[in-house]
């Protein structure tokens, strides 16, 4: 396992933008990827400080490529993938929160952190029917200013930072990060194919 997630970690690298591209679709879609696509865009531009312009416009692209798949699987199934006696508490507090603040609550939720329920935000708005338009412009802007922040503390504190990463502490974290977040994926993936084959029936 442990060399299946070092070859997984440079692959990603060697792809650079790609790497982000890719990464930044399935992070802000259905997969679970926390710390994913940040950690790929500081240790980029530390290595490549001359493209970190290109890395933040990559990273972003991403990002509004998995939000507008996420969205038009959510708005086709509708009302019906949050209804029922059975809503899980993210849901509900979703659906406040979306009810409450609107596009606001959107913009929040995509500069948030890693760990915060950016996903089920894009997933619930869109069953609620929020514009898709509205909610990429909403998603590019607030990612570009995330990634652009990560961009230049990157070129600030480079040399620290490919320190850091060569550590074994870093690395075994990384590679436990890897493991979780493909189990969660396959979870989250499940989950939606059985509701499909549920409504389906």
């Amino acid at each position: 396992m442990h060399g299946i997630a070092q070859t997984v970690i440079h692959f990603l690298f060697s792809l650079g933008g790609l790497g982000l591209l890719l990464l930044g679709t399935l992070d802000s879609s259905f997969l679970v990827l926390p710390l994913g696509n940040d950690l790929l865009m500081v240790a980029l531009t530390a290595n490549h400080r001359e493209h970190m312009f290109y890395y933040v416009a990559m990273a972003t692209a991403g990002s509004i490529i998995g939000v507008t798949l996420a969205h038009w699987v959510s708005s086709k199934t509708g009302q019906k993938a949050i209804e029922g006696g059975k809503k899980s508490g993210q849901v509900q507090y979703v659906e406040r929160q979306m009810k409450k603040y609107g596009g606001l609550a959107i913009g929040v939720a995509a500069l948030a952190p890693p760990g915060f329920p950016f996903t089920a935000f894009i997933v619930v708005s869109a069953a609620l029917q929020y514009p898709l338009k509205r909610m990429v412009a909403i998603v590019g802007a607030c990612r570009l200013v995330r990634f652009l922040v990560e961009g230049f503390l990157a070129l600030i504190y480079g040399h620290r930072i490919i320190a850091m990463a060569k550590s074994p502490g870093l690395q075994v974290f990384l590679i436990l990060l890897i493991v979780v977040s493909i189990a969660a994926s396959v979870f989250s993936v499940w989950g939606w194919v059985r509701k499909g084959r549920t409504r389906t029936a």
